[in-house]
């Protein structure tokens, strides 16, 4: 079936109206082609895995140096850079997208203002728009992977609203669920350590209370989990047999980012945790966005005109978001005005990615 199909809300699947960009889907059942997939979808877990395993141990993880009067070792300064500039990329997706960004122009300019300024004013909401990120992030990096489930899902013939449910808890379920019940559950919930410094006792006793509790709910998501893995297998053994069609490349995508995120998240065997789930994150990320956004990346960039329009833009694009990341890394966090310029890119990629994609579904 050669067709077209629109990228899916990490929430919704809606059909987007013609003017929004749409991926052209061969009939292999991939989003943009064989080898575009592989590279930038479907193998980067994979392969986020193996560069965390590898680099564990090495100098590039353990020895430490300056850069702009912070210490960073060689890996925690890549991923720095690389998780913010993925996440400065949505604004290619809502402001530079003209057709986008004409229908809520008042949303995309003042939100960030308020919630920037919000954050200036108020040093507890500054804290929580941190804590805030941190657990959103959680969520948007399974619904990222639930997306590209749903497409890949449709595209093999399925009804858009077929299996929607199961498919959206089970990638939570595998990006979340090790998380909460694996190593790295309080290296998220630390982060309600920040209250300290605002002194709200109250949210600094969530760590502790979560630490303390900690084995309740790794049985929870263990036997839980289990049971939803086994009834999510049989929920689409029964829809089978009414007639849907099992995407095998989906199959791929959501084992290989399964397996990646137990074994990461719940045991962090190698130390990489962090770098191996955000590095393959950004980079799917990255792949969606140029695949979606080049005609608006290239016009924003004002190369319509130009011979080598797309890898001209591609790289300016890079150059932009990685020029972004660089400065993030390099800026002094102690100055409130610049941390909260970094949340406020945080917490609007978050939203932004999400709603870019349901801003039409009143119309369809």
């Amino acid at each position: 079936m050669d067709s077209q199909l629109t990228l899916p809300d990490s929430s919704t699947t809606p059909t987007l109206h013609s003017a929004l960009p749409k991926l052209n889907l061969n009939s292999r059942g991939y989003m943009v082609s064989f080898w575009y997939d592989w590279l930038l979808f479907l193998s980067p877990p994979v392969l986020a895995l193996l560069a965390g395993i590898f680099i564990s141990g090495s100098t590039f993880t353990k020895e430490h140096f300056l850069f702009w009067d912070q210490k960073y070792t060689g890996a925690g300064l890549f991923l720095g850079i690389i998780i913010h500039a993925h996440l400065v990329a949505v604004f290619f997706r809502s402001h530079a997208n003209k057709y986008i960004f004409q229908q809520h122009r008042l949303r995309f300019l003042l939100v960030p203002l308020c919630v920037w300024g919000l954050m200036n004013l108020s040093p507890w909401l500054l804290v929580t728009g941190s804590v805030v990120a941190t657990f959103w992030d959680v969520y948007h990096s399974g619904a990222q992977t639930f997306g590209f489930a749903r497409i890949y899902d449709s595209k093999a013939g399925n009804h858009p609203l077929e299996g929607r449910r199961l498919d959206f808890w089970i990638n939570q379920l595998l990006y979340a669920g090790p998380i909460l019940a694996g190593v790295s559950m309080m290296d998220h919930f630390g982060d309600f350590n920040e209250y300290k410094d605002v002194g709200d006792i109250f949210f600094l006793s969530i760590p502790p209370w979560m630490q303390s509790h900690h084995a309740y709910f790794t049985w929870a998501v263990v036997v839980g989990g289990s049971a939803f893995v086994v009834y999510y297998i049989y929920a689409y053994w029964r829809l089978a047999k009414l007639g849907h069609t099992i995407s095998w490349i989906k199959i791929y995508l959501l084992s290989s980012t399964g397996v990646v995120s137990i074994y990461t998240w719940g045991f962090n065997s190698w130390g990489e945790s962090f770098f191996i789930m955000n590095i393959f994150h950004a980079v799917q990320y990255f792949g969606i966005v140029w695949a979606l956004e080049k005609r608006s990346i290239v016009s924003v960039f004002g190369l319509k005109k130009s011979s080598y329009a797309k890898p001209a833009a591609l790289i300016l694009f890079l150059l932009c978001t990685g020029a972004y990341g660089y400065w993030v890394q390099a800026l002094n966090t102690d100055y409130t005005m610049l941390w909260s310029i970094t949340l406020t890119v945080s917490l609007m990629h978050f939203w932004y990615d999400g709603f870019v994609w349901s801003v039409r579904k009143a119309e369809l």
